[in-house]
Parts: C-alpha cells; sequence; structure tokens
C-alpha cells in the first residue's frame, strides 16, 4: 500500500526565509526519482533546483508559479510504493522496496533530513447519507489540517462506486476571523488584504473549495480602485498618475532594493573623486598580455585595490552598531558588480589579498559566467569586504556608488576614454578615467579615504608603484 510522503520548502541557507516558485519541473501523476529536480525556484540571492528526497508518484503540487512560499510550506507531496512508481523502478533496474527507508534520500538541502517517514495522518470521513456533515472550525482542527494547507493542483483520484454518493467535500480554513475562520492560506494573501483595508469575508475564493487565492485578493482590489474612481469629488488639484504596470519587489531586485535602502539608511557616507591618466596602465596590460593569459582592466583594478587596503585597512571594515565598534577585517574579500538578465549582482572573490591579477582575472571570469547563466549560490554573493564598481562599461565617465551594506565602502571606475591632458608639461591625448570612492565616515575620516583614493590613482597612472608590493 502507498504511504503518502509531504515534501516541504527547505532550509536553503544565508538565513533565507521563503522563495519564489518560477517553474515545476514535474506534473502531478509523474514518477519521479530520489533527488530528481522537482521545481525551480529563485530566492532574494539565486535560481535553485529543488530536489526531491523521495521517489514515488507525485500526488498534489503547492504552490503556482510566481507564488512565494516560505521555507517549511509543503512543495509537494509523493506516494511512495505505490504500483506506478514500482512499475517504473523495475523497468529501469532500480530499487523497489517498501515503504520510506528505500524511496528517501539523506540530507540534500539545509535544513531537511529524510530518514524518517512522515508523520501518518488522519482521514476525513464523509458523512452518511442524509447527515449533515459538521463544520470544521479552528478549535476542531487537528494539528494536521490546521497546519497542512490545500495543493494548488489536486491528486488524481480513483473513479468513485456508482452505489456510494459523492462526498461533501470539506473547506480548507486558513485564519479565523471576529465572525469565524476565513477560506484563505497564504500570508502573503492576508498580507496583501491587509494593506489594501480589505475584509477576506467579503471575497469570494476561486480556488478549490472557494479558497482565497492572490488572483482574487487583486481583483477586490483592482474593483475597489475603479469604484473610488467613479465618485464624483470635489475639483482640487490633480493627483499624481499611478497608473502602469506594477513589478512586484521580489526575488533579486527586492533584494537589492531591500540592501540599497538599508545602506542609505544606516551608513552616513560620503564620495571623493579622481581623475586619472590610465595610458600607462593600458600599455602595461598589452604588455602582459603578449606574454601570457589575458588579463582584464578589472582583474588589474582589482589587483590594485587588495595594494591600496592593504596600506588603508580601515576601508576593509565594517561597523558593528549594537557593540558600537568598528570591526577592522583581516581578509579581502572583494566583490564586483555585475549586470545580468535577474538584475544587478554582486559576487565575491575569495581571499583576493592572497591572489595576483592573473588569478583573480580568472576568478571574475568564472564568476561572471555563473552570474549570467543565473547559477551563483548564495555563498558566492555574500561574505564581500569591499566592492569595486566599473560602470564604465555602460559608457559613462561617473557615478557616485551606494555601500554595499554592511561593508565601509566601494571604489567606483568610470569609462576610459582619450581626451586631452597635460603630460610633462605639454597637452597630449592621453586615456583618462575617473575613479570615485564612497566610504563610512564612520570608520574613517576624509584624509584616509582621499589617502586611498590617492594611492589607486597612482597606480593607475605609474604601475610600476605597485612592485613595491609585489
Amino acid at each position: 500500500m502507498a504511504q503518502v510522503l509531504e515534501f516541504k520548502l527547505p532550509d536553503l541557507g544565508e538565513g533565507l526565509t521563503e522563495a519564489e516558485v518560477v517553474r515545476w519541473l514535474v506534473e502531478v501523476g509523474d514518477v519521479v526519482a530520489v533527488d530528481q529536480p522537482v521545481v525551480e525556484v529563485e530566492t532574494a540571492k539565486a535560481m535553485v533546483e529543488v530536489p526531491c528526497p523521495y521517489g514515488g508518484v507525485v500526488t498534489a503540487r503547492f504552490g503556482e508559479e510566481g507564488t512565494e512560499l516560505p521555507v517549511g510550506a509543503p512543495l509537494l507531496t509523493v506516494a511512495v510504493g505505490s504500483a506506478e512508481a514500482t512499475e517504473s523502478r523495475g523497468a529501469s533496474g532500480g530499487p523497489s522496496g517498501d515503504g520510506a527507508g528505500s524511496e528517501a534520500s539523506g540530507n540534500v538541502l539545509v535544513g531537511y533530513g529524510t530518514g524518517a517517514p512522515a508523520a501518518r495522518r488522519r482521514r476525513v470521513r464523509p458523512a452518511p447519507v442524509g447527515q449533515t456533515p459538521a463544520p470544521v472550525t479552528a478549535a476542531h482542527q487537528t494539528p494536521d489540517t490546521a497546519a497542512h494547507p490545500a495543493p494548488v493542483t489536486a491528486a488524481r483520484s480513483a473513479p468513485a462506486r456508482a452505489s456510494a454518493p459523492a462526498p461533501t467535500s470539506v473547506p480548507v480554513l486558513g485564519v479565523v476571523g471576529p465572525h469565524g475562520p476565513v477560506a484563505v492560506i497564504s500570508p502573503l494573501v492576508r498580507k496583501l488584504a491587509r494593506q489594501h483595508g480589505l475584509d477576506l469575508r467579503q471575497i469570494a475564493g476561486s480556488g478549490r473549495d472557494g479558497l482565497i487565492l492572490r488572483t482574487d485578493v487583486e481583483s477586490a482590489i483592482r474593483a475597489a480602485d475603479e469604484d473610488a474612481a467613479a465618485v464624483p469629488s470635489t475639483p482640487t488639484r490633480p493627483e499624481a498618475d499611478t497608473s502602469g504596470e506594477r513589478i512586484p519587489l521580489r526575488g533579486v531586485r527586492g533584494a537589492v532594493a531591500e540592501k540599497l535602502s538599508r545602506s542609505r539608511r544606516e551608513i552616513p557616507d560620503a564620495t571623493c573623486w579622481v581623475d586619472a591618466d590610465a595610458t600607462e596602465l593600458m600599455a602595461a596590460r598589452a604588455a602582459m598580455n603578449t606574454a601570457g593569459p589575458k588579463v582584464s582592466v578589472l582583474a588589474l583594478l582589482a589587483r590594485i585595490c587588495t595594494a591600496a587596503l592593504a596600506r588603508f585597512p580601515e576601508l576593509n571594515s565594517t561597523v558593528d552598531t549594537e557593540a558600537r565598534e568598528i570591526v577592522r577585517l583581516t581578509g579581502v574579500h572583494l566583490g564586483f558588480a555585475a549586470q545580468t538578465e535577474r538584475g544587478l549582482v554582486v559576487p565575491v572573490v575569495r581571499d583576493a589579498h592572497t591572489r595576483n591579477a592573473e588569478s583573480i582575472g580568472a576568478e571574475i571570469a568564472r564568476l561572471t559566467e555563473a552570474a549570467r547563466d543565473g547559477k551563483l549560490t548564495p555563498a558566492q554573493l555574500t561574505g564581500g569586504t569591499f566592492t569595486l564598481n566599473n560602470y564604465g562599461v555602460f559608457g559613462v565617465d561617473g557615478s557616485t556608488p551606494i555601500i554595499n551594506h554592511p561593508e565601509a565602502a566601494m571604489l567606483g571606475v568610470g569609462r576610459i576614454v582619450a581626451k586631452p591632458w597635460v603630460h610633462e608639461g605639454e597637452l597630449a591625448v592621453r586615456q583618462v578615467v575617473q575613479l570615485s570612492l564612497t566610504f563610512d565616515h564612520r570608520v574613517c575620516d576624509g584624509g584616509t579615504a582621499g589617502g586611498f583614493l590617492r594611492y589607486v590613482a597612482d597606480c593607475v597612472e605609474q604601475p610600476a608603484v605597485l612592485l613595491r608590493t609585489l
């Protein structure tokens, strides 16, 4: 006899508490193998394929594509030991044991182990013919019925016998309001309704058993907006036009927005900048590339940054606001801004202070490719101590970077372009770049920040200066 096991959204690490369902990789009724990817989710850090620790037949899926689910919420249920799964495994030469022990993997992701079978659930029996079933209330819910929401896609069911009456469906009840339970299970749906002042008891759900979905709340919001617009009002100055496309701030875009907002709220930043003659740096790069593997300008600038941080360690710091302490960090984990189709990400080159320009360049190339493919892990996007931002690739000369919280500084680099420049007392055409440093004024004063930036500019103008630190 098949045992139905529930697979919940696992802890994806790095303190992430929710993920958005991007694409389901299986359908209800599909036979899945142990550790087979079943859904693709997007977190605030990266895109992740989630493998299922059970082998069997998918009986239900939870969450439509585009829905955000909290960690620990049900993803799908799998019938382990079913006939379909046994036949499939037998045909492929796989294991065919009964029970959960042979159908489960180990700790596939952080936060869940699958060695023990799931607890048996209590079945709800249909009421006898002619007898009205008792309504399910919060007080009568068992722990299973209260904690396990209904799936979005129902499992396959066997054909009903002709002599048996159709069972009465029991509504799934989520939150209990002042006048009884409300058919909603998603905390996101409740939050959306609360933000717009909607009473969920007045909304008819379009889901199974009247379950209120996010689309139902959004439709009610639009209807309320249309009703408000139809009511005549006293002529006043025209209000701002808020119509147009609405793009949710979630996933990577939402994480970037939150981090930038937090940086502006918490960090008293200041910016200084300088123009530098990069002609000699470009000549040195050309000479290096003829003698070995090609080295990018970004790799050279990264190596210059590690040398500058060795001289000015104040900028390789973070501020512990609770302890009211500045923490100077021993290692340099260099982040670099990378623009991808999913938005701005900042991969981190670990232990950049121990690498030469060639090694840094190879790691930047590897991380950039992973970023474009959406395969960066959360660990590769966190833990930076200083960030390098090359916005010159967008064809602009200057900018005032926003510090990547909780770091203490960011170096911005504009495009390298031919400009008139006084060189050795004469006007000449030189390759000029603007460098800008945004720093946390709590960790140092302008003298330290200016010294750091001047050293970087000196290395750009005279690469031989770096020889002193090599």
